[in-house]
């Protein structure tokens, strides 16, 4: 039986997610005070963390950023629309997925569903000799040699290789890189995706490190590290 962790300081949300959980074979524990928030990954090692971003005491991004520090534990962010910019952060700082609220509790247990799915066929994550991003320098260099990429490119590839389980769709990738920039379309990030790929297979690594998925976005897939382009 899969453990969720719900952390959510509004008691009426927290109780409706709990019953839909529990409906669907999850054991589940409540925390409502970001204060308590390592303590309980740490006592209860839950498969998988719902993680309300405004919180009494500490706030959500800062309870992720404590958990990546001694965890690879999913992390679904709940937020408000007005709260964008943290929830970008808590995509750049290792949230796996994030839920708008109102949301349907139904829809929630779908994702978390589908993020249970993927980490299960993800082995546990091992030092990658063959790949340096170095956030501070803007590059990302791949058997020592480095890639030429622009700002934005390195953002992009930043992204997707700190969630190598996440698929996120081109939205959410626009939605990090520009988002007080609402009159870009979403297309745009094909082209970077594109140059990207142009430019990891320029050094004999295959392009699908930066993998397509049908319908849905793209994926940092380390697999095609050692594939012949």
């Amino acid at each position: 039986m899969s453990h969720v962790l719900i952390v959510e300081d509004d008691f009426d949300i927290a109780a409706q997610v709990k019953l839909f959980f529990e409906a669907n074979q999850f054991k589940t524990t409540h925390i409502s005070d970001g204060a308590k928030v390592i303590e309980g990954v740490k006592t209860h090692s839950p498969d998988v963390v719902l993680l309300d971003i405004m919180l009494p005491n500490k706030n959500g991004v800062e309870c992720l950023r404590e958990i990546r520090q001694f965890s690879n534990v999913p992390v679904v962010m709940l937020t408000a629309k007005a709260e964008e910019a943290d929830r970008l952060k808590g995509l750049e700082v290792g949230a796996d997925d994030y839920v708008c609220k109102p949301f349907s509790a139904a829809e929630l247990v779908m994702r978390v569903k589908a993020i249970l799915r993927r980490c299960a066929l993800i082995p546990e994550s091992t030092p990658e000799p063959q790949i340096d991003v170095n956030e501070a320098a803007l590059t990302v260099s791949l058997f020592g040699q480095v890639l030429s990429l622009t700002k934005v490119e390195f953002e992009v590839f930043a992204l997707l290789y700190k969630a190598p389980s996440r698929v996120f769709s081109r939205q959410q990738i626009l939605d990090y890189i520009q988002p007080d920039n609402f009159d870009i379309s979403d297309r745009v990030i094909d082209s970077h995706i594109k140059n990207i790929r142009k430019k990891i297979k320029q050094i004999d690594v295959s392009p699908k490190l930066v993998e397509s998925v049908y319908g849905a976005g793209y994926r940092y897939n380390a697999q095609y590290l050692n594939e012949e382009t």
